[in-house]
């Protein structure tokens, strides 16, 4: 069997790849529908009201406006247009092969339209009788129609009823009128509009129905008012609002009437849902809500087809359905939404592509899922289109399915069928992935013979190893668990008995290691005991067993991660991505995402300054637990930590000084003319975890406010860097050297920096400060991601440090100072004499630190090559290299470097001393000795 499209038709390249074969000859296959048999003749005389082409809104305006000039009533004309945007889709959709877009476009604008007329004749009536709504300001009250579901997804099918909310937005009464009619509280003036709003679109007469209208998801359901108040529903969402509403209300928006829409005012609708349906930290505690529900939908189809088969093929309802793509995208946007406000869109195809862009499912899923919801959905319009009937039961009549099939480009039902069993197979899969399959609650975990009651632990005990068996033993009786949900108390109970399993089976990495792996049960005790309470902490580990492995696995590998775990335990959801261990930080990828989210918050009006302060906060903390979960899990090398970790500064100080612009006091220029200067690790792009940033500011900018205004910028800037909020801080900063210290102006101007440094005048820079100068550099301040910025501040500093490097110097008493500065140093951190300092001690790397700047600025002049800010290591073999050092001397130097920052670094992540035996690095220190010597004599 081969398949085909009508001539001039399109075909997905998942329909054509399924069938992969040839055009037939255009046939006029929307005539064969039932539906469209009768329009046609029902409504022959009308047809041509409608304008060619797509069915837009302004076309249905233009054709109810000769309908109602003619003499039909709204009603009426509202029903007649929707009859002929029926027809019109059906034709272009199965003749012409329309997007989806096209279709679900079309008839959400039809209801968008419809319900404004209605809304507006409605209250129009209303107003005439007892004048209009009126709030305690005195303002004209206002009712919103809420749609929900694919209207306000913009997504409507053709044959869906809309789910509706109505709302207004101040209590009050009504003016009245003139005749001294009796006024009305505006609830009962709008329950009145609400009643003829539904008989103006839901009613069936002679001429159907506009749309049928759904009321089932207002507060309280079917019991609760038709219409309530803003401030009724924000009451409801604090006090009453389930689970399950918050998927519904992701897809809510203001529909109608448009006047609320334009003016801005309906916007305040966002302010009460968006707290309600996202919330503050990752909630992982939504997925057995999500299952229930999906349960529940999934009990009422087999109910629906219980002996009756041919009801059982159910394209949205049924195994691999449209809902089940709905679930997984909703579910991971209510999961995540909180954080990454670039997740917040309505549309299911646009949230695909965002959650593909967030990581948060693999490309290729997502555009399977987007073909796969495509496919589903034509489906779902061709099985409606053939008797306008609310259904999305494939047909059992073979006629009916072989016209379905020819109107997707098939010859025959085979490869049609065969198509769609594979999209569905697949969603299916890609839920069940999602939501744990055929899941058991986790009660289970309990085991019947043990007759233990749901959350004891006290059977367990016996099952696990000292000590973390008397660590558990502690729980049994403590207040905190006691005070635990059951259901949360038996998620507890299932993440501990997993944990013990964890330990009585090392894995071959770890194998004979079990004394790493009870540091990491221990740990995993500490870190999750506190936050008990917050629930969704143990329900992510509950849903996510592979992120609770590697959470013990990092917990067991060194104590600073725990640390920082305690500290910040939200960025555990990072390791949900096994990717994540295996890339490297992007600095452009991470300020596209902080950008998208900026955005996002701009949109919804939440971009405060609190909130873009925690924003930052919570990026910089889940890039930097990316790196430390790479770092520990041996993917990368100091070197790579170390630069991946000043990459990040460099970002996070760029997006924060651009952020913090708009928000200094009359600042007088679009962007600002300024510069940070790294020093130090910053600098020498050698941070760690942890780290300070030594940095200076200036800026070159000739008006006469710009000190002013640069001050109070960089103490904003320094404020919004360096304040706790609940996300905590991003950086310790510090500004000493800058030009004359602490005493010295924050910011200061590009001349009075350059005169500083380069001695023009009687204010003049230390020896310390041009050895500082040598680690000192630029952090690109660009606009944009890729945006090359302004590089005329980087090269007017370029050319500042440079000068200031091949300045010519006392050779003597350069050597002389430098060698002073070292004792200095070497003093302020004594080290007991058995004892070695991998830093301080002589034969450390402050050694090779001050040797490297000694040579810098003594031979610069004569070896350019010694100039850039390329770091100690690839300086020390460019000086052997130029035959500043006897051979081997720089090399041997450069790795005993590079040894010595590895033994550092692995001691401060397990918060250990980096003080070794005298015997221990003997080789290191060798080589280092032999640098100083050749160096300083």
């Amino acid at each position: 069997m081969t398949a085909s499209l009508p001539t001039g038709s399109t075909q997905t390249d998942t329909e054509a790849g399924a069938t992969g074969a040839p055009q037939v000859p255009h046939v006029p296959l929307a005539a064969s529908s039932r539906f469209v048999q009768r329009l046609r003749r029902r409504y022959a005389g009308e047809l041509a009201l409608l304008p060619a082409g797509e069915p837009r809104r302004a076309a249905m305006a233009q054709a109810y406006a000769a309908l109602r000039e003619r003499g039909d009533s709204v009603a009426d004309a509202l029903r007649i247009v929707r009859q002929l945007v029926m027809e019109r889709l059906i034709t272009l959709d199965c003749e012409q092969h329309a997007a989806l877009a096209v279709v679900t476009t079309a008839v959400t604008e039809l209801a968008e339209f419809a319900l404004d007329v209605a809304c507006r004749a409605a209250c129009a009536e209303l107003e005439a009788q007892h004048g209009a709504p009126i709030g305690p300001a005195g303002q004209r009250a206002q009712l919103w129609v809420v749609g929900m579901g694919k209207l306000g997804a913009r997504e409507l099918n053709v044959s869906s009823d809309i789910d509706l909310i109505y709302l207004y937005d101040h209590d009050g009464e009504t003016a009245g009128d003139a005749q001294g009619r009796a006024r009305l509280a505006n609830q009962e003036f709008f329950s009145r509009a609400v009643k003829r709003i539904y008989a103006l679109v839901g009613d069936t007469t002679e001429h159907g129905f506009v749309f049928r209208v759904d009321l089932a998801l207002r507060p309280n359901g079917n019991s609760g008012p038709s219409v309530v108040s803003l401030d009724a529903l924000e009451e409801y969402f604090q006090v009453q609002g389930r689970e399950w509403e918050r998927f519904a209300w992701l897809k809510s928006r203001v529909v109608a009437p448009q006047s609320v829409i334009a003016d801005g005012s309906a916007h305040a609708l966002r302010t009460a849902v968006l707290p309600f349906v996202f919330r503050r930290y990752l909630d992982y505690s939504v997925f057995d809500s999500l299952r229930t529900l999906h349960r529940q939908i999934r009990e009422q189809a087999a109910r629906r087809s219980a002996g009756r088969p041919e009801r059982a093929n159910d394209v949205k309802l049924s195994r691999g359905g449209i809902r089940e793509i709905e679930f997984i995208v909703q579910l991971l946007q209510v999961v995540r939404g909180g954080q990454f406000p670039e997740l917040r869109t309505r549309p299911t195809l646009d949230a695909l592509q965002r959650l593909a862009r967030a990581n948060l499912m693999p490309q290729e899923t997502a555009d399977a899922l987007a073909a796969a919801y495509e496919f589903l959905r034509r489906v779902e319009h061709r099985i409606q289109y053939l008797d306008d009937q609310q259904t999305h039961v494939l047909p059992v009549q073979d006629e009916d399915l072989r016209w379905i099939a020819r109107t997707l480009g098939y010859d025959e039902c085979c490869p049609f069928l065969a198509q769609l069993d594979a999209h569905r197979e697949f969603v299916a899969q890609e839920f069940d992935k999602l939501l744990g399959g055929k899941k058991q609650p986790c009660t289970r975990c309990n085991g019947k013979s043990s007759g233990a009651a749901p959350g004891d632990l006290s059977d367990l005990i016996e099952e696990l190893p000292s000590p973390f068996a008397e660590r558990i033993q502690a729980w049994c009786d403590s207040p905190r668990v006691q005070a635990l949900r059951d259901e949360t108390r038996a998620r507890l109970r299932q993440l501990v008995q997993r944990t013990g399993q964890w330990l009585r089976e090392p894995d071959s990495e770890a194998a004979g290691q079990i004394g790493h792996h009870i540091e990491g049960a221990l740990r995993w005790a500490d870190w999750i005991e506190p936050l008990m309470r917050r629930e969704n902490y143990i329900a992510l580990l509950v849903e996510r067993p592979a992120v609770q492995e590697r959470l013990l696995r990092l917990l067991g590998s060194a104590r600073w991660p725990a640390r920082y775990l305690m500290q910040h335990p939200g960025v555990i959801d990072e390791l949900a991505s096994p990717e994540m261990l295996a890339g490297r930080f992007s600095p452009a990828e991470f300020e596209r995402e902080l950008e998208a989210r900026h955005l996002s918050l701009r949109q919804t009006g939440e971009d405060d300054e609190e909130r873009l302060l925690n924003l930052l906060r919570h990026a910089h903390h889940a890039e930097l637990f990316r790196t430390l979960a790479r770092d520990v899990d041996g993917r990368i090398t100091v070197e790579q930590v170390a630069d991946d970790l000043s990459a990040l500064a460099d970002t996070v100080l760029r997006v924060t000084a651009r952020w913090c612009w708009p928000h200094v006091r009359n600042p007088h220029r679009e962007a600002p003319r300024f510069a940070i200067i790294g020093y130090g690790k910053l600098g020498g792009k050698e941070l760690g975890y942890g780290s300070d940033l030594d940095i200076v500011f200036v800026y070159d900018d000739d008006d006469e406010r710009a000190g002013e205004v640069y001050a109070a910028f960089v103490r904003k800037l320094i404020n919004w860097l360096t304040v706790q909020t609940r996300e905590g801080d991003l950086f310790e900063i510090d500004t000493a050297l800058r030009p004359n210290g602490n005493s010295g102006l924050l910011t200061t101007s590009f001349d009075a920096y350059e005169k500083y440094q380069l001695g023009r005048g009687s204010n003049t820079a230390w020896t310390w400060e041009h050895q500082a100068m040598t680690r000192a550099r630029f952090v690109d301040m660009a606009a944009r991601p890729g945006d090359s910025g302004d590089c005329s501040l980087c090269d007017r500093f370029d050319r500042i440090r440079e000068s200031v490097i091949k300045a010519p110097r006392d050779r003597a008493a350069l050597k002389a100072e430098i060698v002073a500065m070292r004792e200095k140093v070497r003093a302020a951190r004594p080290v007991k004499p058995d004892r070695f300092d991998v830093k301080h001690s002589p034969g450390g790397m402050v050694d090779a630190e001050f040797a490297v700047q000694f040579l810098v600025l003594s031979e610069a002049r004569a070896h350019p090559e010694l100039i850039p800010n390329v770091g100690n290591i690839a300086l020390l073999i460019r000086a052997e290299e130029a035959g500043l050092l006897p051979d081997g001397v720089g090399r041997n130097a450069a790795s005993a470097y590079r040894e010595l920052r590895r033994v550092q670094h692995r001691a401060r992540l397990n918060e250990e001393p980096t003080q070794v035996p005298m015997n221990a690095l003997m080789a290191e220190r060798g080589a280092m000795l032999a640098l100083w010597k050749a160096v300083f004599g």
